[in-house]
């Protein structure tokens, strides 16, 4: 067990951060305040007009993050937040880790309403083995911090049961719920078989022991000595013909290789990793989290939050919160985005006394896992969008923008590039109000040739999608919603009216105040930040610009595929191209035997061999 260190920093009381580093004044608009705050490491709180901490922010210069809220090109999450900011306030820290330390302590002060805060997560029931002479081993949703050790937590309640019920059949540990006293006879259970006696000193601890490690051994999935124990207890039962004993055993058995059955991510690797990912939607925010111990995974939870933080601080709040009583460090994590390694490690080195090395993996198996979990994410944050009923919004929508009717489907579209490079056009499609995800697609933007022109961009993908409904007699959406401002939305117009689809109403969503920009005449329109088709729209741009970016991260991780393959001895730019082109991603060559790489691949034997001893491990 680790324990919590003194924190090595000294602040200024939370209860007294009402007197420090004030910005607000009166009639002084929260832009105005950032741009008075210094250049300095620290934390910032904001205010809303009633005086509550919404949310607490760490920053290495605080005049450059907080400025940063207030870019024209800040993320609809953040447009929501500034909206909500009458004033804010700051301390000084020595240097970012003490801001790191000091903000964590701030949100557990304050619980601000727009930082992630870990609540279901606790929720989920553990294994606890106690800290004791004769350890008891139970279900638990209660954290101790007296030594204990803690398994899970278990999201398949289902799955803690049968772990459970075996422990019981296989170690006879002692069940009493008052603290061990010496007793002259033993209880019930010892009678029925169920408890060794240590109450009555008819087991020695090093005996009892035993059972203890042979339980820590199941729920880390180390089986094969148990497995083995049970079967030699079992064939030399049968051969004294003790039957009875033998189907014990053999039941036993079974029921161990039935808590493997899940294990559907494994390796040969004998040390602790946690894999980490967030997925967001809107204020909709699940990150998932996976632990592999021993090469088997041996737990998975999903936590949920709504928050207006951004992917990479939020994740970073997340992980200090969960892991804030030192107990579940595994010895890797790693993490689905860009965090500050450094910090964190230094965090948890100092704060909790324990080394964990903290990895942003863009393939090999550490990826792949990750991966899993991330899908684990974005399916359970989009089964939270799809039960939210939008009728109500679907008409005020239709009665806002002057529609025929309420736009049964809706669909969207939103540009992706990095300095020219992977420029990415995606296409999403909302379906009463919830997103359709079958219907998604991503278009590769060919005309620009490296250069620039998000205008251009637009075209192409709506001429390439519209031509395709207009040839094949596809269903056309109710309304077409363009993230971008009024020369995106004329681009859009532009095609539609020449493939002689007037009647496809468009409308543009500016991200600096979440305005609406129509296709005609109409003034530019803000609505107000609680209104329902307001929201609608806005999930629906953030679901573009989502599903846009992780297309352009995609083709981002196909170059470093590429760049991979290439480091292998006998593979080239022409190869490694060829093979990507005809698995489709490093995952599925590496999937292959080296027979049927060598085979299908057109390459050597040797090669195919030294491809998948190098790129596997």
């Amino acid at each position: 067990m680790k324990k919590k260190k003194e924190d090595a920093v000294q602040y200024t009381p939370a209860s007294e951060v009402e007197s420090l580093g004030s910005v607000a004044a009166e009639q002084v608009s929260p832009q105005m305040q950032a741009r008075e705050l210094p250049h300095a490491s620290g934390v910032y709180l904001m205010r809303d007009e009633k005086g509550s901490i919404i949310y607490v922010g760490k920053a290495k210069d605080l005049r450059k993050r907080v400025t940063s809220y207030f870019l024209a090109n800040r993320s609809a999450k953040t447009a929501a937040l500034v909206r909500k900011i009458a004033s804010i306030e700051y301390i000084i820290t020595g240097n970012e880790y003490e801001a790191l330390v000091l903000e964590n302590n701030l949100i557990k002060k304050y619980s601000p309403h727009y930082n992630i805060s870990l609540k279901d997560g606790k929720s989920y029931p553990m294994i606890r083995i106690t800290n004791e002479k004769f350890p008891k081993v139970f279900k638990t949703r209660r954290l101790i911090d007296d030594g204990s050790s803690y398994y899970g937590p278990y999201p398949d309640a289902g799955k803690l049961d049968l772990y459970l019920d075996l422990i019981a059949k296989l170690f006879p540990l002692r069940r009493c719920s008052t603290p061990l006293r010496k007793r002259e006879k033993p209880c019930l259970y010892y009678h029925i078989g169920l408890c060794l006696g240590p109450c009555a000193g008819l087991v020695s601890e090093q005996e009892y022991g035993k059972s203890v490690t042979a339980v820590r051994n199941l729920l880390e999935g180390r089986t094969d000595a148990l497995l083995a124990t049970l079967q030699e207890d079992m064939i030399q039962a049968s051969k004294a013909l003790n039957f009875e004993e033998a189907a014990t055993k053999r039941d036993q058995i079974a029921a161990i290789k039935t808590t493997q059955v899940g294990q559907q991510v494994q390796d040969f690797a004998s040390e602790s990793r946690d894999y980490a990912a967030i997925e967001m939607r809107g204020p909709l925010c699940t990150i998932s989290l996976m632990q592999m111990r021993d090469g088997q995974l041996i737990g998975r939870a999903l936590y949920r939050a709504e928050t207006l933080g951004e992917e990479t601080d939020t994740l970073l709040n997340f992980l200090i919160q969960y892991y804030a009583d030192g107990q579940k460090l595994p010895q890797f994590l790693y993490v689905s985005h860009e965090i500050d390694v450094h910090l964190i490690r230094r965090y948890f080195t100092e704060q909790l006394g324990g080394r964990l090395e903290v990895n942003l993996p863009i393939d090999g198996k550490h990826y792949r896992i990750l991966r899993m979990a991330r899908e684990n994410a974005s399916r359970d944050v989009e089964k939270r969008l799809k039960s939210k009923d939008n009728t109500r919004a679907l008409e005020e929508l239709a009665d806002i923008l002057g529609l025929v009717a309420p736009p049964a489907l809706i669909e969207g579209f939103d540009i992706a590039q990095l300095h020219g490079k992977y420029t990415v056009a995606s296409l999403i499609s909302f379906r009463n109000g919830n997103p359709d995800k079958p219907n998604y697609r991503r278009y590769n933007i060919k005309s620009l040739e490296g250069r620039i022109d998000d205008y251009e961009s637009i075209r192409e993908a709506v001429a390439r999608r519209y031509t395709k409904i207009l040839n094949e007699n596809l269903e056309r959406p109710g309304l077409l919603i363009i993230d971008g401002g009024q020369g995106q939305v004329n681009a859009a117009r532009e095609i539609l009216d020449a493939l002689g689809m007037v009647d496809i109403p468009i409308i543009g969503l500016a991200e600096q105040f979440e305005t609406i920009v129509f296709d005609d005449e109409r003034e530019d329109l803000q609505l107000p930040e609680d209104n329902d088709a307001l929201r609608l729209v806005i999930a629906v741009r953030d679901e573009c610009h989502r599903f846009a970016t992780s297309a352009n991260q995609a083709a981002r991780s196909r170059e470093a595929s590429f760049r991979v393959l290439e480091s292998v001895e006998g593979i080239g730019k022409k190869r490694s191209e060829r093979l990507m082109k005809q698995y489709g991603s490093l995952e599925a060559i590496l999937a292959k035997s080296a027979e049927e790489l060598s085979k299908e691949g057109g390459i050597s034997l040797v090669v195919a061999k030294r491809i998948l001893s190098q790129l596997s491990l």
